[in-house]
């Protein structure tokens, strides 16, 4: 049997961290290694407990789980973390400052129990997690503060097929959809997506997606 997902859970409201834990706890391929309510805790617990994951909330005292992220997930970490964040939807002007912070995924705290299990699974499989609603919505609502920025590794890399990809990405299409959209098949697209991460040094779709509206190809 393979080993269990270790997660780490980090909520300042103990009553949605304990649900989460029981939760993912019950579950015989996932496993609670710590918990804590606020975002220097997380980062701590995280570097000594080392898990797979943390399931970060964005509001917490002493440090806030953008900042907790950045430090645990962001650029220049040497052993990123993967990080699965959680909030309401009120607060969805830190989602964006979130993925921007290294975060793999997104998702909404009203989510039902099968999708925060279905979205640990994916993040910890190295794979992103950002629901096509939360896309759109939210980064799409946040796309004019976004500045295009002159380190990233220039757009003509990228073949007219790459880069129709890229835009479908954007406006958060799955694999499935963009397939059918291109009328392609779903492992053609997979190597179309493998592709542009590697061409534009991109860890994942999230990464993908805030790309495509820090250099203006989607609004």
């Amino acid at each position: 049997m393979s080993t269990p997902v270790r997660v780490l859970v980090a909520d300042d409201q103990a009553l949605i961290r304990t649900g989460f834990a029981t939760i993912i706890d019950a579950q015989p391929d996932l496993e609670v290694v710590g918990e804590c309510g606020d975002g220097r805790a997380a980062v701590d617990l995280a570097r000594r407990l080392v898990p797979d994951m943390v399931v970060m909330d964005v509001r917490m005292p002493v440090l806030d789980g953008i900042e907790a992220t950045r430090l645990l997930a962001g650029a220049g970490v040497a052993d990123p973390v993967k990080v699965l964040v959680v909030t309401t939807f009120n607060l969805d002007e830190y989602v964006y400052q979130a993925l921007r912070a290294g975060a793999s995924g997104f998702l909404l705290k009203d989510a039902p129990p099968a999708q925060l299990l279905h979205g640990i699974r994916t993040v910890a499989a190295g794979a992103a997690l950002l629901a096509p609603e939360v896309t759109r919505q939210l980064v799409g609502r946040y796309a004019a503060r976004i500045r295009p920025t002159e380190d990233a590794p220039a757009d003509a890399a990228l073949t007219p097929r790459e880069m129709e990809v890229l835009r479908l990405i954007a406006d958060g299409l799955s694999n499935s959809e963009i397939a059918a959209t291109l009328v392609l098949s779903q492992e053609t697209v997979k190597t179309y997506v493998s592709r542009i991460l590697t061409k534009l040094d991109l860890r994942d779709r999230v990464q993908a997606v805030v790309y495509a509206y820090r250099r203006g190809l989607v609004t």
